[in-house]
């Protein structure tokens, strides 16, 4: 497990099912999110017992609260290349309660570190909506510089297209 002062990072377990649930129907936590089909408890469930295995290629961790081990959200590190070194993050908190805490901040400097140290990654990158400015804002804190735009790429679930950011941070540039 990764181990920070506010959560710590550990690997996604069936019984994570509910809470994952409710924020994948939650409009709010999932509105700069591509979105899907509606699912229900039991195919979230299954999703959560027939998960694969963390890989090099793709890590997927749930972030938990210290204090009182609830489950906040999920990060993971996906598409790694090592032959290029480089991978791309998705992080959301899913529980509202919990936003605008640090959890998330620390959560990505965790899975960013584990990258360049363990993984040896050179590159991290993300994609941001151009309007999800509290997410803009940790990237920014934690090193990324935007590389990018993307013009009206992003479909939200309001039904209207938004630009996207690209953004990366490099090995060394963490804060």
């Amino acid at each position: 497990m990764l181990t920070g002062e506010l959560v710590r990072l550990r690997a996604l377990e069936p019984s994570d099912a509910e809470p994952l649930y409710r924020w994948v129907n939650d409009w709010e936590v999932g509105q700069w999110m591509n979105s899907s089909h509606p699912r229900s408890l039991d195919q979230i469930r299954k999703r959560c017992e027939d998960r694969k295995l963390n890989t090099y290629e793709h890590v997927v961790l749930g972030i938990e609260k210290i204090a009182d081990g609830k489950l906040l959200g999920v990060v993971d590190l996906r598409d790694a290349e090592p032959e290029q070194g480089r991978a791309e993050v998705d992080i959301y908190i899913g529980d509202r309660d919990h936003w605008d805490g640090g959890y998330g901040t620390e959560a990505l400097r965790l899975m960013c570190r584990y990258g360049f140290v363990m993984m040896r990654l050179h590159l991290i990158a993300l994609w941001v909506v151009a309007e999800n400015e509290r997410a803009r804002h940790v990237y920014r804190k934690l090193g990324f510089v935007e590389d990018g735009r993307h013009r009206e790429c992003f479909r939200g679930q309001d039904g209207k297209y938004h630009d996207m950011y690209l953004m990366s941070l490099l090995e060394g540039e963490l804060k």
